[in-house]
């Protein structure tokens, strides 16, 4: 079952159950609707690519499974389960989803 909240009370998920790879290129699934503090799951199915661009705010990515390439400001960061990229508001990034590819975009 999908639950997104847009009120921030407290909640739990089974991120591994939302994962979703149906749709061929990306997955955004909203987890919680916050205008400080939006969360969302993102699914990329393999070879699936966004090329490089930035985003107005501070973002956090956090990976759940999958593995792909993370260009940011030009180094490339081997994305796997664990990893955690940290990125502040405009940097210029990109990526490209070798397998199926899941994280939490923070």
């Amino acid at each position: 079952m999908t639950t997104t909240s847009t009120n921030p009370s407290a909640f739990t998920a089974q991120l591994k159950e939302w994962i979703d790879y149906s749709k061929p290129g990306v997955t955004r699934k909203a987890i919680v609707k916050d205008a400080q503090s939006p969360i969302a799951l993102i699914c990329l199915t393999a070879g699936t690519e966004m090329s490089e661009h930035t985003a107005p705010r501070t973002v956090s990515l956090m990976v759940i499974e999958g593995r792909g390439t993370f260009t940011l400001e030009g180094r490339e960061i081997v994305m796997e389960p664990g990893v955690w990229i940290y990125m502040p508001a405009h940097t210029p990034h990109a990526l490209r989803a070798a397998e199926n590819l899941a994280f939490l975009h923070l």
